[in-house]
């Protein structure tokens, strides 16, 4: 019985140099040895989601490991600690809140829907996003912490809004008890802005204050210009962090570089735990892809998801749009999956891509909207110039990697009108029709090259 006593900690030693190790920390390291149970190994997870994803994931792992510890086959048995409050036979508490499992949308106590892919053993962790994750991870585990808010930080595509949910994710399986809010910013504003119409404004504000542990507020910057707003979030944010309750924010901009935001909201940003998120390098680009590959269930060898990783080399989104256009491209026309194929996928996807300056973004707008390079760059207020000049800073913001204070120089305006202008086309791009058929329009002819 000595020996068996051991036997998990020999174990877990060996799992822990075989799996990455935010996966051992997540899956592995919380499970525990339960003592006196004759020749049988009990191994006891924390709750019901956590035995299940261990079992799929390293069931098979774990009893090849105990089989190898021991010198010969033993009986493994994985079941709930019963510390958490129920027997076995008894109902699991944790089954009326935990997320459902593959292809099941979980669903948040409140706001929006958490996506079921945006969990922490889905993230990849690499060298430009390895703190933003051990941050999320961090303030995800802990019931009290001694940073109780985050700022994630990161141009879009590179997995801000994926360790946002994941945070969600982690404490509706771990705390069932917790109340979890998921919101965008523009979405808090117009829950406000309804609030206050219809006379609910109270029951707005005590909805926050006091009926919610965690909140994941995105996109924080498009509150920008929204004064009474901030106002209103900040007495919120207040109230929630002064009880220590957990907040992540997610943003494209620094706080001081946000415009038109108030300076206690900006001081409230400014105090959480910031973390940026960078473009992954090609490592991380041939992690992401493998494990993409392995969640899809695809057959690709490994030449093609390394030619995809040092071409594809923007963000994520990239990333995915590229190989499942390979698969897709092989499966329809029912040819052969090789480098020759894979090209002719990414061929446009980045050839163009690579010639977008600014100074091509500036011809495209101007023969489009049919106004001249010096009324582009002019201090002319004129709608029908403006709205180019706003879109043209957008648009030079996707496909260049010039600064925000590089593209306030380009169009002679300072970096903080860039950002406004960026904020702006993006909202529009989401809630108003005109806008988003414009940009998209424009964002095809400079894909292909039509500039």
């Amino acid at each position: 019985m000595d020996a068996l006593e051991t036997i998990w900690d020999q174990v877990k030693s060996r799992i822990q140099d075989r799996i990455p190790a935010h996966c051992y920390r997540m899956w592995i390291e919380p499970v525990v040895q339960k003592p006196e149970t004759g020749p049988q190994i009990v191994l006891q997870s924390p709750n019901a989601f956590s035995m299940k994803r261990m079992m799929t994931h390293y069931g098979d792992l774990i009893t090849s490991e105990i089989r190898e510890v021991l010198g010969f086959e033993n009986q493994v048995v994985f079941e709930i600690s019963e510390s958490n409050g129920h027997k076995k036979g008894q109902k699991d508490p944790l089954e009326d809140n935990q997320i459902p499992l593959p292809n099941i949308h979980p669903m948040p106590h409140n706001g929006k829907t958490l996506r079921s892919d945006f969990t922490f053993d889905q993230f990849v962790v690499g060298t430009g996003n390895d703190f933003a994750y051990s941050a999320a991870l961090s303030l995800a585990c802990s019931k009290k912490s001694q940073q109780s808010a985050l700022l994630l930080m990161a141009k879009p595509g590179l997995g801000k809004s994926h360790l946002s949910q994941a945070v969600g994710h982690h404490v509706l399986s771990n705390f069932p008890n917790e109340r979890v809010y998921y919101v965008t910013a523009e979405d808090f504003a117009l829950e406000m802005i309804h609030a206050f119409k219809s006379g609910t404004i109270d029951a707005f504000k005590e909805k926050y204050r006091s009926r919610c542990d965690v909140l994941l507020l995105e996109d924080i910057h498009l509150l920008s210009g929204k004064n009474r707003t901030q106002i209103e979030l900040n007495f919120i944010l207040e109230d929630l962090l002064g009880v220590d309750k957990k907040i992540i924010f997610t943003s494209c901009h620094l706080p001081s570089d946000i415009p038109k935001i108030n300076d206690k909201l900006k001081s409230r940003l400014c105090s959480s735990l910031i973390s940026n998120i960078e473009a992954p390098d090609y490592a991380t680009r041939i992690k992401i892809l493998k494990q993409k590959v392995r969640f899809n269930g695809y057959q690709i060898c490994d030449d093609i998801i390394q030619y995809l990783a040092s071409e594809l080399t923007d963000d994520v989104r990239q990333l995915e749009s590229g190989l499942s256009g390979v698969m897709a491209k092989a499966s329809l026309l029912c040819a052969p999956l090789d480098l020759n194929l894979a090209g002719s996928v990414v061929k446009n996807m980045v050839q163009h891509r690579r010639n977008i300056t600014v100074d091509a973004i500036k011809r495209l707008i101007c023969k489009q909207y049919r106004i001249s390079p010096d009324e582009l760059t002019s201090r002319s207020r004129k709608q029908i110039v403006v709205r180019p000049r706003q879109i043209a800073m957008y648009l030079t913001r996707k496909y260049t990697d010039a600064t925000l204070q590089e593209i306030g120089k380009s169009f002679n305006r300072y970096h903080a009108t860039a950002i406004h202008s960026v904020n702006l086309i993006e909202r529009g791009v989401k809630e108003n029709q005109q806008i988003q058929q414009q940009v998209e329009f424009l964002c095809r002819k400079l894909e292909t090259g039509q500039y």
